[in-house]
């Protein structure tokens, strides 16, 4: 089946996508903030660049699009009919990258919290947080 987009809007759309500051993201530091808590953004010197750390607490979170990372059994992780392959490998690859820094952040003695765009929406988030710290 081919796209319905030209190969020049599917580029433009592509472009569009944040890997920072993306909504389920923003949402989440908003509640954070609301409720006291101070943390950094994105540190680079942690595995996997956390979205959040919340250094005293020594509790990091993860904000993960549904899609990109491969959330199974969500109505938003929908694998592409066209380049089936290549998305599979792509979103395969985040999936390992993602459980090899939450490894080594464990490692390191640091609480890890994953938290799922679909999650994010229904406000399952915030018991998850509330457990931790």
């Amino acid at each position: 089946m081919a796209d319905v987009h030209t190969k020049k809007q599917r580029s433009y759309n592509m472009s569009r996508i944040r890997s920072k500051n993306t909504k389920p993201e923003m949402i989440v530091r908003s509640w954070l903030h609301k409720q006291g808590y101070r943390f950094r953004l994105h540190d680079k010197t942690l595995p996997g660049k956390p979205d959040i750390v919340l250094k005293k607490y020594k509790t990091v979170i993860f904000v993960h699009g549904c899609f990109w990372h491969g959330h199974k059994n969500c109505k938003y992780y929908v694998v592409p009919k066209t380049r089936t392959k290549w998305w599979l490998d792509k979103i395969n690859g985040n999936i390992t990258r993602d459980k090899k820094a939450q490894r080594k952040l464990k490692k390191l003695g640091w609480k890890v919290i994953n938290v799922w765009g679909c999650g994010v929406k229904k406000e399952k988030y915030v018991n998850k947080i509330r457990k931790f710290i």
